[in-house]
Parts: C-alpha cells; sequence; structure tokens
C-alpha cells in the first residue's frame, strides 16, 4: 500500500507499507522533508512497524513522537503528517495527478445559478460522469452567501441588503456568510472524488486542499498560510474563507470544497449588510469587522484578472488542467434547481 500527504506549509510525505495480520508490517517512510540525525528515519519505521492496522492518525503520531531520539529535528516533516500518509495509504486514497482536471471559467452567471451548478457539478463527479473539476466563478451581480445552516435574520439586515441591491443565496455548504462584489470578489470551486481526501479529517481535507493556491499565492508575493478550520490568512489578515459539502454516491462521491476571496472590499457597505456580532470577531483578535479581510488588491498590486490567469497556471502547471465547459445537460439541470430551489424564499429563509 502507497500514501502521500504534502504536510500543510511543509513537504511530502510518502509511505509504502503491507498489513498482515491486522497490523502494518515493512513499513517505510520517505519525502523531500529533512531530518536530523539520520537514524531518526529507522525510528520512525520501527514505531510504526506492527501498529494495529486501525490505529487512527493521533495514536500513530504518538507511537512516532515516543520513538524520536532526544533532539531530533524536524523541517517539513510532522508526527503528524507522517500518521496522516499512513492512513491515507490504508484508505487507498488517490493523489492529485492521479486525474485529468477539468476547467471551468465562464461568463458571469446569477448568485442562485452559481449556487445550482456547484451541486450539479459536484452530482456529476460523484457519478464519475464528469472528471475532477476547478470551477472559477464570474459574478454576474452582488450578493451575500450565507452557510447552508446559518440563520437568515441573524446573518443579514434586509434594508441594508435592500438600499444596496443586494441579493442573498443560500449555499449547500456550512460555514459563515460572505459578501461578494462582481469585481471585488475571487471565487472557485473544486469538485473532487472522495477518494482524494480519504484519510484525512475533515479539518485536514480544508489544508489539503487549500495547499494549491497557498502557493499560487506564494508565487505572487504573498505569503499565506491555512488557518483552522476554514480560513486562509496572513500577517496582515484573513483573506478568503473556504467551505466543504460532501456527496454520497455508489460511484465512491465526491467533496464540493468551495473558496471566496476578497480581492478588494468596501468595508462600510459590508458592515451595513452583514450583522456580524462580537461573539463573532472575539476569536478573531480584532474589534473592527474592517480589519478583520485584507484584501489582494493591495497585496499583489495585480489585477484581478490577473490574479485569477496567475491561480489558474499554478494549478495547471501542479497537476495539469484542460479547460473545459459545462455542458447542455448540466446547464439546463442547474438553472431548474436555481428555479425551483436556491432561487427560492423557502431555500433561502429554510432556518429563519
Amino acid at each position: 500500500m502507497h500514501g502521500e500527504y504534502k504536510v500543510p506549509g511543509g513537504k511530502l510525505v510518502v509511505v509504502d507499507l503491507d498489513v498482515e495480520g491486522g497490523a502494518l508490517r515493512n513499513v517505510r517512510v520517505a519525502g523531500d522533508f529533512f531530518l536530523e540525525p539520520d537514524e531518526a528515519i529507522l525510528a520512525i519505521n520501527r514505531a510504526l512497524e506492527g501498529a494495529p492496522a486501525d490505529t487512527d492518525a493521533a495514536g500513530l503520531a504518538a507511537r512516532i513522537e515516543a520513538a524520536l531520539p532526544e533532539g531530533t529535528v524536524m523541517f517539513g516533516l510532522t508526527a503528524e503528517g507522517i500518521a496522516v500518509a499512513v492512513r491515507r495509504a490504508l484508505a487507498h486514497a488517490t493523489d492529485w495527478t492521479d486525474y485529468d482536471w477539468q476547467l471551468v471559467h465562464e461568463a458571469p452567471q446569477a448568485p442562485a445559478l452559481h449556487m445550482a451548478l456547484d451541486e450539479v457539478i459536484t452530482t456529476e463527479v460523484a457519478a464519475g460522469r464528469r472528471p475532477p473539476t476547478l470551477r472559477v466563478w464570474e459574478w454576474g451581480a452582488p450578493a451575500v452567501v450565507i452557510g447552508s445552516f446559518q440563520s437568515l435574520r441573524n446573518e443579514v439586515d434586509p434594508a441594508g441588503a435592500e438600499r444596496h441591491g443586494i441579493q442573498v443565496v443560500r449555499r449547500i455548504s456550512g460555514g459563515g456568510a460572505m459578501f461578494i462584489e462582481p469585481g471585488n470578489t475571487i471565487t472557485y470551486s473544486l469538485s473532487v472524488p472522495t477518494a482524494l481526501v480519504q484519510g484525512l479529517s475533515f479539518a485536514d481535507s480544508y489544508a489539503y486542499l487549500d495547499d494549491w493556491v497557498l502557493g499560487a499565492l506564494g508565487d505572487m508575493g504573498v505569503k499565506a498560510w491555512y488557518q483552522p478550520l476554514n480560513d486562509i490568512a496572513t500577517d496582515a489578515g484573513k483573506i478568503a474563507g473556504a467551505a466543504q459539502k460532501r456527496v454520497v454516491s455508489e460511484s465512491g462521491g465526491a467533496v464540493l470544497h468551495h473558496v471566496t476571496m476578497a480581492y478588494d472590499i468596501d468595508a462600510d457597505k459590508m458592515t451595513d449588510v452583514l450583522r456580524i456580532g462580537k461573539e463573532k470577531l472575539s476569536d478573531k483578535g480584532t474589534r473592527s469587522a474592517k480589519k478583520r479581510v485584507d484584501p489582494l488588491r493591495r497585496q499583489t498590486g495585480l489585477a484581478r484578472e490577473a490574479v485569477i490567469d496567475r491561480m489558474i497556471g499554478s494549478f495547471r502547471s501542479r497537476y495539469g488542467l484542460e479547460n473545459g465547459k459545462v455542458t447542455d445537460e448540466e446547464m439546463a439541470r442547474a438553472e431548474e434547481l436555481a428555479r425551483s430551489k436556491f432561487g427560492t424564499p423557502e431555500w433561502t429563509a429554510r432556518v429563519p
């Protein structure tokens, strides 16, 4: 069995192993990390040898930590990262490069239609009828997108939304409200087979699926990192938020992972539309919602279109990416969903 895991902000860990009699055997850990002293790698292999195959990642990491020689130093490597690679080997997880990725980047579309396209495309990936897809959104109108379980009245000031011509839509994933203006926002979705995140905890899957965009931002001079559970942050503040939804199917299922990034922001308008309470700000280390987000326009000095092009180019250089489109059948289904579900008061206010 073979498992790979790139430690967020670190290096690639590769684990090869067998399972015999319910225990790990012939464990071999490798990768492009740095480790001192040399014999630490042998201690890691010995710590994993014979471990019950059903040991969770925390238990495997504890075995590794206990076995490391005194003074061991890891660069780009953690005991937890090794443990995740083991769990991915046992779960027969796939890797990014095992797939032929497709890019969908089309003309601006209405907010409700974007919600519907996420559901349709991810369902198609789950059924095996569509390859894993990176969809870059273009917004046809300003919007507030609230999470699947958020209270509409608690999150949105209806008078402010009406005053600024802001549509309110509810997505299928959890998480918090996002304030959207077409020229100020960069949004993308990854619709991926569940096998890509096999062996990862829910939290680890966020970091794993965000890793490519951290690299893309780094190439633009933005030092960014994953901030649990679902933020991408820099020293200057938050720049993006992610959310996920799992879709189950007989073919193995899929994960929708979508991210909204602040290219620029009208903070006064945002706080006039969103009801951002003190409790939400309390764990962010700031007293003002206006200080929570630091847009990419200032940090990169690039036009929005240039940022998107560089993100797409970074993904393509890492994993390959062919240009594609939403099929006529997919669009017809999405338009029907936008009409019958995502554009209705019953769905938007399902949590009043």
